[in-house]
């Protein structure tokens, strides 16, 4: 069974994205920052992790250049879910680190479709 973390300040958007990737039969571990995040990949570090770019304590992209710079076994596959739209966003995720990305809000067909093309789905 593949795995996922969901990173995200918002328990509601959490719960919505568990929901979907449970019924896509993933495993879903959940962070209500960054800094709870690395800490979740650095013990265990799942096959992909979807993202929110706004969060206190240590933001999305904050989060990325940590793990980035994090010892890991295996990099997981990275989609940017945010409320931050346009090229530059999109361009500053994607040199970052990220995979992939999608708006919220986001569906359940809108979400298979970015893992099956980060190669996880």
């Amino acid at each position: 069974m593949k795995s996922c973390l969901v990173v995200d300040d918002s328990k509601v958007i959490r719960k919505v994205a568990r929901h979907i990737l449970e019924a896509l039969r993933f495993e879903v571990r959940e962070a209500g920052d960054g800094r709870e995040a690395l800490a979740s990949c650095l013990a265990t570090p799942p096959d992909v992790i979807l993202l929110d770019w706004n969060m206190p304590v240590m933001s999305g992209m904050d989060f990325l250049r940590a793990m980035h710079d994090a010892d890991l076994p295996r990099r997981p596959k990275v989609v940017f879910c945010t409320t931050e739209g346009g090229m530059p966003y999109i361009r500053a995720a994607i040199e970052a680190g990220a995979d992939e990305y999608v708006m919220k809000p986001f569906d359940r067909e809108t979400l298979e479709s970015k893992l099956q093309i980060v190669g996880v789905a």
